[in-house]
């Protein structure tokens, strides 16, 4: 699989590293990491960890991780500054995605998993995409020559969110909400947790924008104008939708038997349950596209960068989910 670094100035290249050390212990998958091999170097010498580096192609990345972590490089160069983001690495962070999509489809990879990235240092140097679920979709959609759509699923072991609103703020949530949007995602969500998670008929339940679910338009019409009507479509589709629901009744444990992934009008509505029950568990999935990719659940983390406490629990979860998915869908192997 291939590991794009994210951004080396936060915990990536520190997690990537703690990933391919636990791989014996962690059961992890072979990956390869899409960075500059002297920065990784730079930061585990900073960390005071001995790593062997392989660097190596992705095609050869399989027979190397048992004995070293493979390190595609890049053309970019990558300044190891823990915790100081500098807009002159963005060249870098957007080439490890980019050839991490390119090898996903040209075949070489089974998955792209990943790494973290921050927006601000990315917007300073020219990027346009609101951020990494947004570019994939872009980079999928100029590949295969038409429309994608980007849905961004937080799956942990007892609870998946799916916002359906993401990368905006607050108050152009309402502008933003349609009744097609939430129809268009629920198909997606219905679709890839039944062809990719095995999930024969999926049960999706639908979170209010409002509190109370507008409590029957006394507070907001976009639940019974917008929502509600969404819901019937897609049950007149054969899926097994229900709501709008007050959201703050939805993520409780009974609540959570009762359905197979929330969708959520916003971000952190979705987001905020899934990290509170699963930090270090949830899984970041990018359903609809032509290929499988996860993240870990967090940030970049810019605080803890370089000080060797970051925790690479959720980055084995993404390559462990990636791997999964990968083999359910396309039954590779390779790395």
């Amino acid at each position: 699989m291939a590991l794009s670094v994210g951004d080396p100035s936060g915990v990536g290249p520190e997690i990537a590293i703690a990933a391919w050390r636990l791989r014996k212990d962690a059961a992890v998958p072979p990956f390869y990491l899409l960075a500059d091999p002297d920065l990784i170097a730079a930061r585990a010498k900073r960390l005071g960890v001995s790593l062997d580096i392989a660097k190596t192609t992705p095609q050869a990345a399989c027979e190397a991780f048992s004995r070293a972590l493979p390190v595609v490089s890049l053309a970019a160069r990558l300044a190891d500054t823990p915790g100081l983001p500098d807009r002159a690495n963005a060249a870098g962070i957007v080439e490890a995605i980019d050839r991490a999509v390119a090898d996903c489809i040209a075949g070489a990879a089974a998955a792209v998993v990943t790494c973290p990235i921050a927006k601000k240092p990315l917007y300073d140097a020219g990027f346009a995409f609101p951020g990494h679920t947004e570019y994939l979709a872009h980079l999928a959609s100029h590949h295969f020559g038409r429309s994608i759509l980007p849905v961004m699923m937080l799956a942990g072991p007892d609870l998946r969110t799916v916002p359906v609103t993401i990368h905006i703020a607050l108050a152009e949530v309402p502008k933003a909400l349609t009744s097609d949007l939430v129809i268009e995602t629920g198909r997606i969500v219905a679709r890839d947790l039944r062809d990719q998670f095995g999930i024969v008929a999926p049960r999706l339940a639908v979170a209010g924008l409002n509190p109370h679910a507008g409590e029957g338009g006394a507070m907001g019409q976009e639940d019974l104008r917008v929502v509600a009507p969404a819901v019937e479509r897609l049950r007149a589709e054969g899926i097994d939708a229900f709501g709008p629901l007050p959201a703050d009744t939805l993520f409780h444990a009974r609540a959570r038997q009762g359905y197979d992934a929330v969708l959520c009008m916003y971000h952190d509505q979705a987001l905020i349950p899934a990290k509170m029950l699963a930090f270090d568990e949830a899984v970041n999935v990018t359903l609809g596209l032509p290929f499988v990719r996860t993240s870990p659940d967090h940030g970049t983390a810019f605080d803890i960068a370089g000080k060797g406490v970051a925790r690479p629990d959720s980055l084995i979860a993404a390559l462990k989910l990636a791997r999964r998915l990968a083999d359910g869908s396309a039954g590779g192997q390779q790395a």
